[in-house]
């Protein structure tokens, strides 16, 4: 895949053009609520800086949570927000978040704190800086999912860390683009430092057993994730002396 490819396919996607939509009138209630200069900054700082912060617990302790699934009311969310994600990490329809989820918490997360700083001007810039830092975000999930190869030493080693995260080992490597808050909570690691790969790296811990007393994503997923989507049907297909002629 080129950059260009690459570029298409992100913008193409509705959620971003829904998160750029919103920032461009974000901005535009700004303008016509200016907050001061420092209060303007200082909102539009927050929330870059307490994204990482933020998705990192969201990301550890929402999306790698056990409770989601145990509940017919969320499970469904949780398979379509995290656990079709970590099945077939490289299906684009599941790589961006689900706006019913995405645009509450950024809004919970920013507007609140902007707000506080330079009232509604402040609130709208700091929604603006979050929707955009989520469109970073995202592109940078792109880089690291899709078929693109970066030569930015950068986005080299993010998307190592990510691919580590996604095909290794999914109890550590949180971070997308930002990966301090791995090294202050110990969640940071090499491959070389865990050897073993995990056994639920693909389903996130959602097993057999554990779908005989919470069945809610198996029955809408048709089953329990077993290893890479993509080389399961290549399994199949090999095992099938019928495929070539289908």
């Amino acid at each position: 895949m080129t950059l260009r490819e690459l570029v298409v396919a992100y913008f193409q996607y509705y959620a971003i053009q829904a998160y750029l939509i919103l920032a461009v009138i974000s901005v535009g209630v700004a303008i016509w609520n200016p907050p001061s200069l420092l209060a303007g900054v200082g909102a539009a700082v927050f929330a870059v800086i307490a994204y990482p912060l933020i998705w990192y617990l969201l990301h550890r302790y929402v999306l790698h949570s056990q409770w989601m699934y145990k509940s017919p009311l969320t499970a469904r969310t949780w398979k379509r927000i995290h656990y079709d994600h970590h099945q077939d990490p490289n299906h684009l329809e599941v790589l961006f978040g689900a706006l019913y989820t995405t645009l509450p918490t950024i809004a919970i997360a920013t507007i609140p704190v902007g707000w506080m700083i330079g009232g509604v001007g402040g609130a709208a810039v700091a929604f603006a800086a979050g929707l955009l830092t989520t469109c970073f975000y995202e592109f940078a999930h792109c880089i690291q999912h899709l078929s693109y190869k970066p030569k930015n030493p950068l986005l080299v080693e993010m998307k190592r860390r990510h691919m580590a995260h996604h095909f290794h080992d999914e109890t550590g490597n949180f971070g997308i683009t930002s990966f301090w808050p791995d090294r202050i909570f110990g969640t940071l690691y090499e491959r070389e430092q865990r050897p073993a790969k995990s056994p639920t790296v693909f389903n996130l811990g959602y097993t057999d057993d554990v779908a005989r007393s919470y069945p809610w994503v198996s029955r809408l997923s048709g089953g329990v994730a077993k290893g890479h989507p993509r080389k399961r049907a290549a399994n199949q297909n090999d095992s099938d002396p019928n495929a070539d002629a289908a």
